[in-house]
């Protein structure tokens, strides 16, 4: 393999010559991975692939980097197809290659269209807005996959386990493990008492459909704007066992890279936005193991380039200083908070969706929103209208119980597996907030109820605007908030005491995070 490598050094040195290629080439750039070299030649670029082995990527014949390059173009396609162009072949020696002709081939690569590296979201970190925008994105290319097929071995315990288990193993290979030994081993027992505890979960996922062909490497790195667009590119191609996989898999690398960024509030946002577009909260249980093994990934990463550099240089104390930030993430990711359960309470059009968003961001929370479920419980898509009536379709009586039964379930799912909710529903009669309050009691966690108030006047005029506009979940109109004013059953005393009353007219609401604390404080006395 030496041979391999020091013949396509050679290579790489000659295509950083314009004169290498078949159309207008101004400066080469090259890029180099521990997996590939890539090379920005003009409008264009060629990703070339490294002849390694590293037992779980095998890259070690020309006709296995032939294989994989069209593996790569094919999977990314799905996601990006105005990047990825062609599999090229490169003929000629590897001191004067070219791309077209006859003659022996000396690689393959992968063509692209060139975009600027500055466009890249691990250099442009994204806003909230764009955060939800890739969530929606990816929540529509997973629902959009078929599920593995049942004869295979794809997500089951023992494949979930096994990339896992090898992280580490790989990361002791390369770094001096003494220092690092209890660490380590810390994370590595933590793992695998989580896979022995989640078992059940594991087997459920993959019998009910969730392991699909996914990207499989979905950092900040592979996402790029272009031509106005977001595009996730470089999806796993080398190992279909690290694609097939749970689609929360997949979502949890983004997750967590957004963490390493110190985007927790955009993390939270991408969650909630990813989860209220599948409806998939039956995942959450697992969430957090997924999250530990994308950092214990990318630490893993970092440590094969440390093996390709030369100990002490300044690359290397790079490299080794982001090997430990990915340490330190997954060992945070393994301590969660207390959860807490909040439900919100006020009519129609007094700010409850709009508080409990920014409350997602800051708190964080993920979020129940009852007119987004009320319409999946319905077989119906949030952006579609219900033609109901007051009172009538799915806003009958037994509608509106079915739907605060699956908001109770839903936030079961959610508190049981570690992760603190708002349930964002109207709540106007007693016996449903009582419901939830024994939700909680028998859950073990506090409660805390927001009050949202403002004039009713204002209420109109947020409900015509939101009728205008016609890009809300609710179907909400002034019919049904005068029908609310009549039979709302208002705080008694008890309530109010672990109530916070919040004036919807002030936003962002000043000083409500300090509230939520004092508030769970004084319960807690």
């Amino acid at each position: 393999m030496s041979q391999q490598l020091d013949t396509q050094a050679r290579l790489i040195e000659a295509l950083q010559q314009p004169a290498a290629y078949p159309h207008p080439v101004g400066q080469v750039e090259h890029i180099e991975t521990h997996i590939s070299h890539l090379l920005l030649a003009g409008a264009f670029a060629y990703k070339i692939k490294k002849p390694v082995d590293f037992g779980f990527l095998d890259f070690s014949t020309l006709q296995r980097r032939h294989h994989f390059c069209e593996e790569e173009l094919r999977l990314n396609r799905r996601l990006a197809p105005q990047l990825y162009l062609a599999v090229v072949a490169i003929r000629g020696t590897p001191e004067q290659p070219h791309f077209d002709g006859d003659g022996a081939v000396l690689e393959y690569a992968v063509k692209m269209r060139r975009f600027a590296q500055s466009e890249l979201l691990d250099r442009q970190l994204p806003d909230l807005a764009l955060c939800e925008l890739l969530a929606r994105e990816l929540a529509a290319f997973h629902q959009q996959l078929p599920a593995c097929d049942p004869h295979t071995a794809y997500g089951t315990p023992e494949r979930v386990a096994q990339p896992m288990l090898e992280n580490f193993e790989q990361i002791c290979s390369v770094l001096d493990a003494v220092p690092l030994a209890q660490r380590l081993d810390r994370l590595q027992a933590w793992i695998g008492e989580q896979l022995q505890k989640l078992r059940p979960e594991l087997q459920k996922r993959r019998a009910d459909g969730h392991i699909r062909e996914c990207h499989g490497d979905l950092h900040l790195g592979n996402i790029t704007r272009f031509r106005g667009q977001l595009c996730i590119f470089d999806g796993i191609e080398f190992n279909p066992a690290l694609r097939w996989i749970d689609s929360l898999s997949d979502l949890a690398f983004l997750l967590m890279d957004l963490h390493h960024k110190g985007l927790q509030g955009e993390a939270a946002v991408c969650l909630d936005c990813y989860l209220a577009e599948t409806g998939d909260y039956q995942a959450l249980p697992l969430l957090r193991l997924y999250l530990v093994y994308r950092a214990m990934v990318r630490a893993k990463v970092t440590t094969l380039r440390l093996a390709q550099e030369r100990p002490g240089a300044a690359d290397w104390q790079q490299s080794r200083a982001e090997f430990e930030s990915y340490l330190e993430l997954a060992e945070r990711l393994c301590q969660p908070a207390k959860p807490l359960l909040m439900i919100s309470h006020g009519l129609s059009g007094s700010g409850k969706s709009h508080f409990s968003g920014w409350l997602v961001q800051h708190w964080p929370a993920i979020r129940l929103r009852s007119d987004l479920e009320r319409k999946r419980l319905y077989g119906l898509q949030p952006a579609e209208h219900s033609s109901s009536g007051l009172a009538g379709g799915i806003y009958t009586e037994a509608a509106g119980e079915a739907t605060y039964v699956r908001l109770a379930q839903l936030a079961e799912v959610i508190v049981r597996a570690g992760y603190s909710v708002i349930v964002d529903a109207t709540f106007l009669q007693r016996e449903r907030r009582e419901h939830f309050r024994q939700l909680a009691r028998r859950l073990g966690v506090p409660f805390l109820l927001l009050d949202l108030q403002a004039p009713l006047e204002l209420l109109q005029r947020r409900i015509v605007e939101r009728q205008r506009q016609g890009e809300d979940v609710s179907e909400a109109d002034l019919a049904v908030l005068q029908s609310q004013c009549a039979s709302a059953e208002p705080l008694d005393a008890a309530e109010r005491r672990s109530a916070l009353a919040i004036d919807s007219r002030q936003f962002p609401p000043e000083g409500l995070l300090q509230r939520i604390t004092e508030q769970l404080n004084r319960d807690s006395d």
